[in-house]
């Protein structure tokens, strides 16, 4: 009888007769009879065996993933499906984009199946399953590792495409591999040890012991660090620093009538930054440092280019990134020796999109600081080091306000994007009076102060920054920095002023034993844009001419210049910028068939023709006289000015749009 009571009414009668008594409470009186007083012990068994049998059918099954191990709450009896639902809901699944096995090595299958129970499949009470993300593409063996670093995004944080060279590095292992102390190690040849173990790429003592040390991890060898334990820095998120007072708070007015805790941007102190975005600069070849410098041998002022190359990996220091520089582009500007103004440039969008097609990307930017000291033993003077300063503030200002507009693209932050990899070069005096090449970079605090409009440099002291105070037009957070004061402590000062270097990171600049060209090198190269004030012009004359003295069989290698190709492109007379593509892609890739392709071209044949009208005699013209006419046909038909490159019709001695004579 008693087995056929219900559990819900076998816990009300013993809710009513136990409770009260419990609780001290009057209990309300009851008359059994003899054979209903067996009644209550009989309820208490039935519930509590109804209670053990529902415990055994009760299981919790561990489920591992990429993301971690979670626990799933099951029966026995339980069907696949339903639990396979349960594990999509509990790891944040859609669809079924996902595969649970009953093996590490992806083994054992579990697929859904309304008709099959867990039972069935033997799985019991802390069974540990593995889910995988179903993937197009990558090995088995590096789901557990390396997928847990790509799937890493903060909640909310946009898609973004990462550089192709973060993408390699995040597929490494990045790990530093040690063979075997013959004197420390005391295992056999497959064991490992506190002292051959590998080492994470973040280890500290490691990269302090380099030679030289390295002051800086890697930018992924510091996302290693974050993203390392247990959690897999699944909560981790590089947030970008704001000055700015937060906007929509309308608790008060608006500044400067009112701020609240919530809007106001956070006070900041300056710390050296432990990671660099770029670990090494090097140039392929000594040739593009030293056109580079012909400006100031041969004008005494001070002069600016913009690095354009590539970023590779830099094997020296764990996950580390390096800027390769092959070409470098001088843009628009008033140089003297104390002084460099950059001006507007009208050509920068085209000379990014040629780069693009030749495979290169601005990197960073170049200028010089230096100053004869003994023009007989060809000296400079050295006037950067520890007692002077490495960077000026306006040095540093220009230089964070190039990393904000090249920021780099990251898929840790909420904003998509996270310091820069871009890079400043000083070309300066060294310590043997001989050029050097000092690379740099600020850090991200430097690079908000200079986005929000908050550092300012000092007159006088170049080596100081100074960080503004808050006006009605803007609120400007406090910042600081920590010194050690006469007594050996350490004390916390206002940034006013700042020494700067606090916002330094140096970067090693180097040279390669083996010389790298991805452009070709000529005795007689073509020349440098904007140099008019050294007398050198690009125009179809020094085309004509550089055309002329190339002695060079293979097509290819004389239109393998950087400066040439920017000038077929940019030319007033004859711009090349939509039927070049094809011409760059046989620069880019170094096929030879490709050149000789467009060298046939109607666009080519009409370029020399052009060079032929200023009076210089090209080798192998004669191949184009079926598509262009003779030559002497053309110098009759037309002529270019010398100074403003006017094509004029014939029969005329003056120019038509600069009146100046042809002669």
């Amino acid at each position: 009888m008693a087995e056929t009571i219900c559990p819900s009414v076998a816990l009300l009668c013993i809710s009513v007769l136990v409770c009260p008594v419990l609780r001290k409470a009057r209990a309300p009186r009851f008359i059994f009879a003899p054979s209903q007083a067996l009644i209550l012990p009989r309820l208490l068994l039935v519930f509590f065996h109804l209670q053990l049998k529902a415990a055994a059918e009760l299981m919790i099954i561990r489920v591992q993933s990429p993301e971690g191990v979670k626990r799933i709450t099951a029966t026995k009896r339980e069907t696949v499906a339903t639990f396979l639902k349960k594990v999509a809901k509990e790891f944040g699944f859609r669809n079924n984009g996902f595969s649970v096995y009953t093996n590490r090595n992806r083994t054992g299958e579990i697929t859904a199946s309304q008709n099959k129970s867990l039972n069935l499949l033997k799985i019991k009470h802390g069974d540990m399953l593995f889910l995988y993300p179903s993937s197009p593409a990558g090995s088995s063996s590096e789901t557990m590792d390396t997928s847990v670093s790509q799937g890493l995004r903060p909640v909310g944080a946009p898609q973004v495409v990462e550089d192709d060279i973060d993408q390699y590095l995040i597929k490494q292992d990045g790990k530093i591999y040690r063979n075997r102390d013959q004197q420390l190690c005391r295992h056999g040849p497959l064991g490992k040890c506190v002292h051959c173990v590998p080492l994470e790429p973040f280890d500290e003592d490691y990269l302090n012991h380099l030679e030289p040390p390295v002051k800086h991890m890697s930018f992924h060898a510091y996302i290693r660090k974050l993203t390392g334990g247990a959690d897999k820095g699944k909560f981790v998120a590089l947030e970008n620093i704001s000055c700015k007072i937060k906007s929509g708070c309308e608790g008060h007015p608006p500044w400067p009538e009112g701020i609240c805790t919530k809007c106001q941007p956070s006070a900041i102190t300056l710390n050296r930054q432990k990671y660099r975005h770029v670990d090494n600069i090097m140039f392929e070849n000594h040739t593009i440092a030293d056109r580079f410098l012909d400006f100031w041998r041969k004008t005494g002022n001070q002069h600016l280019g913009y690095l354009y190359g590539r970023y590779t990996e830099h094997k020296d220091i764990p996950l580390g990134i390096r800027a390769e520089v092959a070409a470098i582009y001088e843009p628009p500007q008033i140089g003297t020796q104390n002084s460099l103004e950059i001006l507007e440039d009208p050509k920068a969008e085209v000379v990014d999109e040629i780069a693009a097609k030749l495979g290169l990307r601005k990197v960073g930017w170049i200028f010089t600081d230096l100053v004869s000291e003994d023009t007989r033993k060809g000296t400079v003077r050295y006037s950067r080091n520890k007692d002077t300063y490495y960077l000026s503030a306006e040095e540093c200002i220009t230089a964070g306000n190039f990393q904000n507009q090249h920021p780099n693209i990251c898929r840790l932050s909420p904003d998509g994007h996270f310091g820069s990899k871009f890079v400043t070069v000083v070309a300066t005096g060294g310590p043997d009076n001989q050029v050097h090449f000092e690379g740099y970079q600020v850090s991200n605090q430097c690079m908000a102060l200079v986005r929000d409009e908050c550092l300012l440099p000092c007159r006088d002291a170049p080596e100081l920054g100074y960080a503004k105070e808050s006006s009605s037009e803007q609120y400007v957070p406090d910042v600081f920095y920590k010194d050690i004061d006469k007594f050996g402590n350490e004390i916390t000062q206002l940034a006013r002023p700042l020494p700067v270097e606090y916002l330094i990171i140096d970067i090693t600049t180097t040279f390669p034993k083996d010389p790298v060209y991805t452009f070709s090198i000529s005795q007689n190269p073509f020349p440098i844009e904007n140099r008019d004030v050294l007398g050198e012009t690009q125009d179809f004359h020094s085309l004509a001419t550089y055309l002329s003295q190339n002695t060079s069989s293979v097509f290819l290698d004389i239109v393998s210049d950087f400066h040439l190709l920017l000038f077929l492109v940019t030319n007033e007379v004859m711009p090349l910028r939509d039927s070049i593509s094809l011409l760059l892609e046989a620069v880019r890739t170094k096929n030879e068939e490709l050149a000789q392709t467009w060298k046939k071209s109607e666009q080519w044949a009409t370029i020399e023709q052009l060079c032929s009208t200023v009076g210089v005699q090209l080798p192998g013209l004669h191949e184009y006289g079926a598509v262009g006419g003779s030559t002497h046909a053309v110098s009759a038909a037309m002529w270019a000015c010398q100074h403003c490159t006017f094509m004029n019709q014939p029969g005329t001695d003056h120019c038509e749009m600069c009146s100046l004579p042809r002669t």
